[in-house]
Parts: structure tokens; sequence; C-alpha cells
């Protein structure tokens, strides 16, 4: 169940991510409000994984999940580059995460 609430955080986490871009430098409400609000949820998310998952490990996969995930949604909803080296350099990190994940012995 913990690495359910791990991967949830890590969603999280690429809400808020998103989410600061929104604001335009907290400037707007309503952008600003969901943005804490996923930064609040990520991170007690975490903490809560944190209780049985290992610290560095539960740690890497939670910024695993918010780098791939942001990096995909800044291609898809912002046009950044979506070149070879890129998503090359993202296939290690998820390829990273899921080792960390085997290597657990939690």
């Amino acid at each position: 169940m913990n690495w359910f609430v791990l991967v949830v955080a890590g969603l999280f986490e690429i809400g808020w991510a998103i989410g600061l871009k929104y604001t335009q430098g907290f400037t707007r409400l309503w952008p600003t409000v969901g943005t804490i609000a996923a930064i609040v949820l990520s991170m007690g998310l975490l903490g809560v994984a944190m209780k049985s998952l290992p610290v560095g490990t539960a740690y890497a996969i939670w910024v695993g999940i918010g780098t791939v995930g942001t990096a995909i949604l800044g291609m898809v909803l912002f046009g950044e580059p979506a070149n070879l080296l890129r998503i090359g350099s993202l296939a290690l990190i998820v390829i990273g995460v899921v080792g960390l994940k085997l290597a657990s012995t939690a």
C-alpha cells in the first residue's frame, strides 16, 4: 500500500510542478491555491510512504516520477523540445526508478 501512496505523491509532485507555470509567479489566485494544495498533498503522502519504505529509495522514486512526468507534460503542454537525447535521458531515469523499486526490500 505504501508503494501506491508513493506513486500518488509523485503524481501530485507533477501537479505542483506544472501548476507553478500557471501561477505566473504566484500572481494568479486559483492556480496558486491549487499548486500549494498539490505541494502539501505530495509532501504529506511522501511522509506517509516513508514510514515503512527506505528513505533513499522512496525519495528517489518520488523525484523520478515528478521529473519524468513534468518533462513529458512540458513537451505536451508547452511545446518543450522532444528530441532523442531528451527522451533517452528520461528513459534512463525510468530505468533507475524501476531498478530502485526492484532492489528495495520493503
